[in-house]
Order: structure tokens, then C-alpha cells, then sequence
């Protein structure tokens, strides 16, 4: 008999494979069961798989659309090849950013040097990436202890080894009630149940936590404080305090997201107001350039063997080159010159969506590279999502963040980083014009 996850998994493939795109409706589950093989309940426990992993979006009665590809191929940061305008993957790059790294490769291309970094390397990497690495996530006052520096081969791998090391599988993972649907996928994969936690204007609740704690134990808590992920608020420094008071009195650890942090110089970061209760997560794909995969830990002394463990054993080491490499761009100054580029196209960009979308509900702050949009009456997202995706624009509807059965926001992300200006430009107009127009109208096109 199929297992439903298996079932889920093959479709999952398809989509990544291009096979099933955005905005392609998925059959009737009863019509789903039948080319399966498989019985109805089965099939509904697949569908609902696939949304919980932020792959397909729909409602009874209006069908299932896909949403998005996680992990899928692009064809370019910038522009694709084949048209279609990439608004879900969020990869900044600035014209400058490949002379000021080929300029800092120039020293590993030594034979002696570059037969070093293509050695295999170790989560606890080398003293002078430890130190490069503390240098590139000072931030707001506070620099963390090199001595409590890890490495993976990604930012994923590095919230996955967090995420097994602090919370074993059957427990109770807290996040912002809309969180990174990355980790939805890498909680399912570890058995981690995720209890939503509620937001506001300043971010996550902290008496939230308290709340969700006494219904049932937390064994950590993921948030991400500076330029959350999807709506780009940043909490203020009172709620961190108060966050991190929250945090020692109930004895939870947090699991701090910073691979935003980069394009904000403060506040410090919550690790530095509960340093003994906060694992640092962050990585070099969104700082630096999206082909350069190294994932970075800073973990209190109490858990850090735990999360080394884990990143040996799940097979999460970084490459040596990547650490060489860090090393040599953050002391050349190519990473603070690449960084100050970036902060000022995501001003730029955030005026373009302002100059489109200035009509409609938005939200997105000026440092970000995201752009938050409620969807004007009678849009709904998942017809939204699949509008835009047969005008060749990939958006990502609010049900990829959600967690929980709490209702769903009528609203989509857009990444802005991804395309170059201009077709950026072109996008946000075709989006514009859609939103203002009813859905009803496209059945006729």
C-alpha cells in the first residue's frame, strides 16, 4: 500500500522538475485517488502534505494550484532564460558584487594555498574563519565569540541541525504564526510538530510563548527578529528584551534567523540579550552571492557539541574553499563594500513597488527586499497566484508562510530582488494592471 508521504513526494519531485508549474491545478482528489491507486483519505492526506510544505495552495470547491518550486533550478539570479519572472526566490545581486569577489579569489588560485582550501573541512572550520565570521555578523554593538562559531554547507542545513539538535522528533517546535516555509518542510522531515505563535506590529508576541508553553512544553522556539520573512518587520529593542526575559525565565532556547540582519546596522540582536538561551543562524547565499553556500552557527556553550553532532552527523560540513574564500573577502572588505551595494538597491527596489503598487494594502520596509501585498476584494491568493503565473510571474500566496489551522491572510510576497530593475519594473506594472482587474475577466482572455 502507498504511504501518503511517499505519494506527496513523488508530486513534490514533479514540481521541482518543472513538471508541474505555478499555477497549474492539480485534479479533484477523488480524480488524484483513482491515478494513484490509492484510497480518498489517503489522497486528501496528501494534499494536505503538499500545502503544509508550501508547495500547492487551493480551497474546497476552487480547486489546488501550485505554488512554488522550493529548491528548484533557476536559470540565472537575474533574468531567466526561458521569460518567466522569478518574484518567489529572493537572490540579491549588485553590479559590482563579481569584480569585488574575483579580486579576493586572486590569493586562493596559489597552488599551495588553493590545495589547502580544497581540503574537507570540519563544522568548528579554521581560527581565522571563526574570526571572519564573527566580524561579518557584528552588528548594532555586538560581536559574537569566535570560539562559539559553527559552519554548515548552507543556512538551510545550519537551521536543520539546530532544529534536530534542540527539538527531538515528537516535540514542540514555537514559530511566528507566518515563518520561512523552508522550515515547515525541514520540521516535517524531522518530526518537529510546529505550534504557531501570534504576531503583531512589532513582531513576535513573547506572552505568546508563555501561552503556547503552558499548553503543552516548548523544546525551542525559531524567530526571526530582523526583517522577518515574509512581512520585513524588525523588532524594536523593548521587545527583544522583554522576548529574551521570556526566553531565561521559562529555560527555552531560541533559534534566531539573521540571514536578513545583514541589511540593517541594529539593533543587536536578540543572541546578545539572552546569549546563553539564543542559537545565531545565518548564512553567506543573501550577503555575498547566491552560488556560495556556507551556513554559520553561533551556539552557546550549553548546546554547542550537541549542534557540532549534528552537523557531522547529518553530513552538513562545509567546504573549506567556502571558508577560505569568507575569510579572504570579509578581511579585503569586498563582503562591507558588497553588503553597502545591497542595502542600497533594496531602498531602490522598495521605491519601485511603492511607485506600482502605492494603490493597494502594502507592507515593506525600505531595508528589505520584500514587499507584503493584501489582495484587493474579490482576489483571493491562490487565483491571484495563478493569474500572475499565466502572465509568467512567480508570486508566493500567504499559505506557503502560514502555520496552523488559523486563517489565512488574503495576500501574497513578492521578492524583489531577483530580476534586474527593469524587469522588475515591467512585473509590478503587469500585477498592478492584473489586481485591478477582476478575476472573472481572465476566463475570457
Amino acid at each position: 500500500m502507498k504511504n501518503y508521504r511517499s505519494v506527496a513526494d513523488a508530486v513534490a519531485e514533479e514540481i521541482r522538475a518543472g513538471r508541474l508549474g505555478a499555477g497549474d491545478r492539480l485534479p479533484p482528489q477523488r480524480d488524484f485517488a483513482r491515478q494513484h491507486g490509492i484510497a480518498a483519505s489517503t489522497a486528501t492526506r496528501v494534499y494536505r502534505e503538499l500545502a503544509r510544505r508550501g508547495l500547492t495552495v487551493g480551497e474546497v470547491g476552487r480547486g489546488t494550484f501550485v505554488c512554488a518550486a522550493p529548491g528548484a533550478p533557476a536559470h540565472s539570479p537575474a533574468d531567466p532564460s526561458d521569460g518567466r519572472v522569478d518574484l518567489e526566490l529572493n537572490y540579491p545581486v549588485v553590479p559590482e558584487q563579481a569584480e569585488l569577489l574575483a579580486a579576493g579569489l586572486g590569493r586562493l588560485l596559489r597552488p599551495d594555498l588553493l590545495e589547502a582550501a580544497l581540503r574537507p573541512a570540519d563544522p568548528v572550520g579554521t581560527p581565522a574563519a571563526r574570526d571572519a565570521a564573527a566580524g561579518l555578523l557584528t552588528r548594532g554593538g555586538w560581536r559574537p565569540d569566535p570560539a562559539r562559531v559553527l559552519f554548515a554547507g548552507s543556512g538551510r542545513q545550519a537551521i536543520s541541525a539546530v532544529v534536530a539538535a534542540l527539538a527531538p522528533p515528537g516535540t514542540r517546535l514555537g514559530v511566528e504564526e507566518l515563518t520561512y516555509p523552508v522550515l515547515k518542510a525541514i520540521a516535517a522531515r524531522l518530526g518537529v510538530t510546529l505550534v504557531p505563535l501570534a504576531m503583531d506590529e512589532a513582531g513576535l508576541v513573547p506572552e505568546a510563548v508563555e501561552e503556547a508553553h503552558r499548553a503543552g512544553p516548548l523544546h525551542a522556539v525559531y524567530v526571526q527578529p530582523a526583517l522577518h520573512n515574509p512581512l520585513s518587520l524588525t523588532m524594536p529593542e523593548e521587545r527583544l528584551d522583554r522576548l529574551a526575559h521570556v526566553l531565561t525565565e521559562l529555560g527555552i532556547h531560541a533559534i534566531e534567523d539573521g540571514v536578513w540582519s545583514f541589511l540593517c546596522e541594529g539593533p543587536p540582536p536578540l543572541a546578545s540579550r539572552a546569549p546563553g538561551r539564543t542559537v545565531l543562524v545565518d548564512s553567506l547565499s543573501k550577503r555575498l552571492s547566491p552560488g556560495l553556500s556556507l551556513g554559520i552557527v553561533v551556539a552557546p556553550e550549553a548546546v554547542a557539541n550537541g549542534v557540532s553532532v549534528s552537523l557531522r552527523s547529518g553530513g552538513w560540513n562545509p567546504m573549506r574553499f567556502a571558508l577560505e574564500a569568507m575569510s579572504q573577502w570579509q578581511a579585503d572588505g569586498s563582503v562591507p563594500a558588497i553588503v553597502r551595494a545591497k542595502r542600497r538597491q533594496a531602498g531602490q527596489r522598495q521605491e519601485l513597488a511603492q511607485r506600482h503598487l502605492g494603490d493597494f494594502v502594502t507592507r515593506g520596509d525600505p531595508r528589505s527586499y520584500y514587499r507584503w501585498w493584501e489582495l484587493p476584494p474579490p482576489w483571493r491568493a491562490d487565483t491571484f497566484v495563478a493569474a500572475a503565473a499565466r502572465h509568467g510571474i512567480g508570486v508566493t500566496p500567504a499559505a506557503a508562510f502560514s502555520v496552523g489551522r488559523h486563517r489565512v491572510p488574503n495576500a501574497v510576497r513578492l521578492g524583489l530582488a531577483s530580476p534586474s530593475s527593469s524587469t522588475l519594473s515591467r512585473a509590478l506594472a503587469v500585477l498592478a494592471d492584473l489586481a485591478r482587474s477582476a478575476p472573472d475577466d481572465l476566463a475570457t482572455d
